[in-house]
């Protein structure tokens, strides 16, 4: 119940303070589960992916920020779902693939943790797992500006400009073998370093 209140209210202070620009969010398919695989650049991130897409989206965070009291009862009210870092999590995979096959919307950070330099780390082939074992389609984004506004080196963020864009779904693996995989992994870096090089291009 508590993100229809919030997310309204995120994308007005992405807007204002922010003056988020959102492009390609119709990309993001009306029905059914999907796999949002985004580059990962701050702690902003779920925030612009949330007000930019249109419809509710879940996901995972480490599993420690659950222990911080109200910020924990938030983020899980909030659609957010634990996942122990630096080891499997198969309670975690269960849950992802659980909410994908029910119709929602997971964003998966494809890089795996927040870029050091503001460029578009080594693809994961988590994002690739997700979809073929959901049977879902993935659709790559990329949100530019928001390591400016608040990298990983700084404690605070600055106010500066975001943008996020959608790309066009990806299948996803026809099987459940390496070469699958690895063919989805590629096209989602190459789309994603393509469309932040677009972005780039647009300024």
């Amino acid at each position: 119940m508590l993100y229809p209140v919030v997310r309204p209210i995120v994308w007005v202070v992405m807007r204002v303070f922010f003056r988020l620009r959102v492009r390609g969010a119709r990309n993001i398919p009306e029905k059914g589960g999907v796999v949002i695989a985004s580059n990962h650049q701050s702690f902003l991130d779920p925030m612009v992916i949330a007000a930019g897409a249109m419809r509710p989206v879940s996901f995972m965070a480490r599993d420690t920020l659950f222990r911080r009291g109200g910020f924990g009862w938030l983020i899980w009210h909030l659609n957010a779902f634990p996942v122990r870092r630096g080891a499997a999590d198969p309670d975690a995979l269960h849950e992802a693939i659980r909410r994908l096959a029910a119709g929602g919307v997971l964003l998966v950070f494809a890089e795996g943790s927040r870029t050091r330099d503001g460029g578009i780390g080594t693809v994961r082939s988590g994002p690739a797992l997700l979809a073929h074992r959901a049977n879902v389609p993935i659709v790559p984004t990329v949100i530019k500006g928001a390591f400016e506004a608040w990298p990983r080196s700084r404690k605070i963020f600055r106010l500066r400009r975001i943008s996020v864009r959608f790309g066009e779904p990806i299948d996803p693996p026809a099987d459940g073998e390496r070469d699958s995989y690895e063919r989805v992994r590629a096209e989602i870096q190459r789309r994603l370093e393509a469309m932040m090089k677009e972005m780039m291009n647009d300024e």
